[in-house]
C-alpha cells in the first residue's frame, strides 16, 4: 500500500476519534454548567429505576420497627450479656441498663429516624420523646428505665406461669437473649407510643370542642 493510501485509511478514524472526544467535551461542558433552571424534568418513577436496586422494598414503617428493633437488641448484647457476668443483682442491671438504652435512644436510635425523614418530622411518630437536647436525653433515659420494668416483668411472667405449669419453681425457661429482648421492648416502646399518641389527640379534640 503506498503512503498516501496508508493516511487516506487512517484519516476516518481519526477523525472518529476528533468526533467523540468533542462529543465528551460537550457533555462535560454541558454538566458543569447544569442547574435547577435548565435540567430537565425527571419523574419518580425513573428516579426509583437507577435508586432501587431491587424491585421490592421494605415500607418505611418496617424499616423503622427495624432499627428501634435492632438497637434495643444491641444494647441487650453488651450490656445484659456483657455485664451479666459482673453483675449479679437485678436491680443494678436494669438501671445501668435503663441508662444505656437512654442513651442509644436519644443519640443513636431516634437520630437514625430522622435522618430517614423524606419530610421534616414524618418519623416523629415513632418516637416518644420527640423534644431535642439536655431535656430529651434525661426523658429518654427515664422513659427507657419504665419500658424496661415492663419487659423485665413480662419475663418473669411467662417464668413464673411455666414454672407453675411444670411445677419447677426453680426452673427458668425463657431466658434473655438479644432477638427476643428486642421484640419484647419494641412493643411496649410502640404500646406506650401509641397510648401517647392517643392521649394527645384526646385533648387536642377537647380542647378544639
Amino acid at each position: 500500500m503506498s503512503k498516501k493510501n496508508r493516511k487516506q485509511a487512517v484519516k476516518p478514524e481519526v477523525e472518529k476519534e476528533t468526533d467523540y472526544y468533542d462529543l465528551k467535551k460537550e457533555a462535560v461542558q454541558a454538566l458543569v454548567e447544569a442547574d435547577e433552571s435548565n435540567s430537565p424534568e425527571v419523574s419518580e418513577e425513573e428516579i426509583r429505576k437507577y435508586t432501587s436496586a431491587t424491585k421490592y422494598t421494605l415500607p418505611q414503617w418496617a424499616k423503622m420497627l427495624l432499627i428501634k428493633f435492632w438497637f434495643a437488641g444491641a444494647v441487650c448484647f453488651f450490656f445484659i450479656w456483657g455485664l451479666g457476668i459482673y453483675m449479679a443483682d437485678v436491680l443494678d442491671m436494669l438501671v445501668v441498663t435503663g441508662i444505656a438504652m437512654g442513651i442509644v435512644t436519644d443519640l443513636l436510635t431516634n437520630n437514625a429516624l430522622r435522618f430517614m425523614e423524606k419530610t421534616r418530622g414524618e418519623n416523629e411518630r415513632f418516637i416518644m420523646v420527640t423534644k431535642r437536647g439536655y431535656v430529651s436525653f434525661i426523658l429518654n433515659i427515664l422513659y427507657s428505665c419504665f419500658v424496661l420494668f415492663f419487659v423485665y416483668t413480662l419475663y418473669s411472667f411467662i417464668n413464673g406461669a411455666i414454672a407453675s405449669a411444670t411445677n419447677q419453681p426453680d426452673r427458668v425457661v425463657l431466658g434473655v437473649e438479644p432477638i427476643l429482648f428486642g421484640v419484647f421492648y419494641l412493643a411496649f416502646d410502640l404500646l406506650f407510643i401509641e397510648i401517647k399518641h392517643f392521649i394527645t389527640d384526646r385533648f387536642i379534640n377537647t380542647k378544639k370542642a
